[in-house]
């Protein structure tokens, strides 16, 4: 029997299903970069000092990157619907026990759980995906996805700005948080309705507790010194890193050990023989230490260097949202065509923006920045969307179904550790010549200029990977493969599917 006469028949409601994962995706992605705007505000009401702000923000990435591979496990084994409604439930109230705080040491908590619960939704959605569509249903709804991961992100600062404009200084921060609330109850009603009940597959397996233990403890120590880089003074913290490389590593052997014991690992380790997984997950990687830099970088300068309001800060980078947008969607469109070109093109739009808006910067360097900037970040928004969709696409695409949510996690702890050491990294240009010369459009630039260094990385890596398939062809038409259970789904590289 061929695959596609095994697949059962798709659920007519999938498209609908898909708009609720979207929503819950928009609101945990929009949270990593809304509060940013909001610190003013919860110096102001709540009396925040700088460590408790730095906490609201890195506390969040921190939880929500710790969560994201045991959720997506978890999702394969126990059911990726009964996951995604319970993380968004978990999700909606805390953001509005982060809305309620009464203190800055409540709000730090309820921060956390709320970086949890988005870790636990996250995974859900990439394997909901790979559960719900096929083929070229499969590229659009990454599609779409991508457009959510480039708005949710761009956008946030701009949301912020609108409801600390509306609110008031003095409470404009508690909004940021409330606004999640009737996007949250409306898609866990919808989502009730909605997504699919199908059986998990690997509902009999064992959680792998242990590796839990290592891989959380890794990735902690991993991110603990990033996510800190500019509160945590001296160089101590660093020591950390090595210590994340031993626990990373034990998990390594830890979960060959299980995989040769015949138990269900927490990672199946196959995954990375995968080359398209494991060279899509470097690139993500890659790309978000790079592009979420952007929007730190320019928050910061636009409204400590040249005096902007949150409100107008936010505009600024509305080119770049709504190119994202226009660019994910013509992503999902093009992958089962160009594959990986497709990534290579966005790449390079993404570092040609990028540069013009350091000649913005330099050329004009006063209030008029931001109308200066909007062609570049259009540039590199549609680049961007062009980038994160058709990645996102060729990296799941030969993940089996029951490891397409502990793959997803993976992927996007990647996307978490990457956006973390990319702001530590550009972080610390621009704060030290700011802090050794005090010339704000240099540092800016410095920063800028370091983002595209770390892009062109990405680039790189797409390019030896476009170049090696072009050199190897007879390879790729035979396709990979990573042990039983594991195949194409009818989605390949660069070419259309067959009929």
């Amino acid at each position: 029997m061929s695959t596609e006469q095994a697949r059962p028949a798709p659920d007519e409601r999938r498209w609908k299903a898909l708009g609720v994962c979207l929503a819950a995706g928009f609101i945990s992605l929009l949270d990593t970069s809304i509060v940013n705007v909001a610190l003013p505000s919860l110096e102001r009401g709540l009396g925040a000092s700088e460590a408790v702000q730095s906490w609201v923000v890195s506390g969040y990435a921190l939880t929500f990157g710790l969560a994201l591979v045991p959720a997506g496990r978890l999702g394969d084994m126990r059911g990726r619907r009964q996951a995604f409604l319970i993380g968004l439930a978990l999700f909606t109230v805390a953001s509005l026990a982060c809305g309620l705080a009464a203190s800055p040491t409540w709000l730090v908590f309820f921060r956390l759980i709320q970086g949890t619960a988005a870790g636990l939704v996250a995974p859900q959605t990439s394997g909901l995906i790979q559960q719900m569509f096929h083929g070229s249903e499969r590229a659009k709804a990454f599609g779409v996805l991508g457009t959510v991961i480039g708005v949710s992100t761009a956008a946030g600062p701009l949301v912020g700005g609108l409801l600390i404009d509306a609110a008031g200084t003095d409470d404009g921060w508690r909004w940021v948080f409330f606004v999640n609330l009737p996007i949250g109850v409306a898609a866990f009603a919808a989502g009730l309705r909605l997504l699919p009940r199908l059986p998990a597959p690997g509902k009999h397996e064992e959680f792998d507790l242990f590796g839990v233990l290592l891989l959380g403890s890794g990735v902690l120590a991993l991110m603990l010194p990033l996510v800190q880089e500019q509160q945590w003074t001296g160089r101590e913290k660093w020591a950390l890193l090595p210590v994340a490389l031993v626990l990373l590593g034990a998990f390594w052997v830890w979960e060959k050990r299980q995989g040769t014991l015949g138990r269900a690992p927490l990672v199946d380790l196959a995954l990375f023989s995968l080359r398209s997984f494991t060279l899509g997950a470097l690139i993500s990687l890659t790309y978000f230490a790079g592009f979420t830099t952007v929007f730190f970088l320019y928050a910061l300068y636009l409204q400590n260097g040249l005096g902007y309001s949150a409100l107008a800060s936010g505009l600024t980078v509305l080119p770049f949202a709504v190119a994202s947008a226009i660019g994910a969607a013509l992503g999902g469109r093009l992958v089962l065509r160009f594959g990986r070109r497709l990534v290579v093109i966005g790449l390079a739009g993404v570092a040609v923006g990028l540069l013009g808006v350091v000649a913005a910067v330099q050329l004009v360097p006063g209030p008029n920045l931001g109308w200066a900037s909007a062609l570049p970040l259009l540039v590199g928004g549609i680049g961007s969307g062009m980038t994160v969709s058709p990645n996102t696409t060729l990296t799941l695409t030969r993940v089996p179904v029951n490891r397409a949510g502990a793959a997803g996690g993976v992927l996007q702890t990647g996307q978490r550790v990457g956006s973390a050491a990319g702001i530590a990294v550009v972080g610390s240009v621009y704060f030290a010549h700011l802090a050794n010369h005090g010339r704000a459009e240099t540092a800016m630039q410095l920063g800028l200029l370091s983002s595209v260094g770390i892009i062109l990385v990405a680039l790189a890596l797409a390019v030896a990977d476009l170049r090696e398939r072009q050199v190897r062809p007879e390879r790729e038409r035979a396709g990979e493969t990573a042990g039983p259970g594991w195949e194409e789904d009818g989605l390949e590289e660069g070419v259309r599917p067959r009929s």
